[in-house]
């Protein structure tokens, strides 16, 4: 099964990759996510794995499948029967803007089983997940490219 939603936002692309390789800062910027806590380190980064909670989903173990620097990356999770690949994108837009593509493939034997039990909070996960980023590179307290400073100013 698969999942995607697409958005852009007035945000730079350095500015855009500075939220989405943040990917423990996830919670603070979308509802699909309560929890990101790295196994292996902070960084997006090749082999890390995340333990990421989702309000009314089990607790999935991502692992970083594909990092390119200031474009994309995906990640993996495994469950019985069940392979979920994420990928994350970004593209430069006319203006200055940035298109963010976000997606889900789920495959495996039981994938068309569990699309009809959670298909639809899938879909608004993907969707809150966007829109969550989109509003996280455009913040105010966002760090510039390069800026070393957190997003609350330490």
């Amino acid at each position: 099964m698969d999942y995607a939603e697409t958005v852009v936002t007035t945000a730079g692309r350095a500015r855009a990759w500075d939220a989405l390789a943040d990917v423990t800062a996830y919670p603070r910027w979308t509802a699909s996510m309560t929890s990101v806590e790295p196994l292996d380190g902070p960084a997006l980064a090749v082999g890390n794995r995340f333990r990421i909670r989702q309000p009314g989903l089990p607790v999935n173990i991502w692992q970083v499948r594909e990092v390119r620097e200031g474009e994309s990356y995906v990640w993996e999770a495994h469950a019985p029967g069940v392979r979920t690949v994420a990928y994350h994108r970004l593209e430069s837009e006319a203006g200055g803007a940035t298109r963010i593509s976000i997606g889900i493939r789920q495959t495996g034997p039981l994938a068309r089983l569990v699309a009809l039990l959670i298909s639809a909070k899938t879909r608004r996960y993907v969707r809150l997940e966007a829109a969550g980023l989109k509003a996280a590179a455009e913040s105010r307290d966002a760090p510039e490219a390069g800026d070393t400073a957190t997003a609350d100013g330490r």
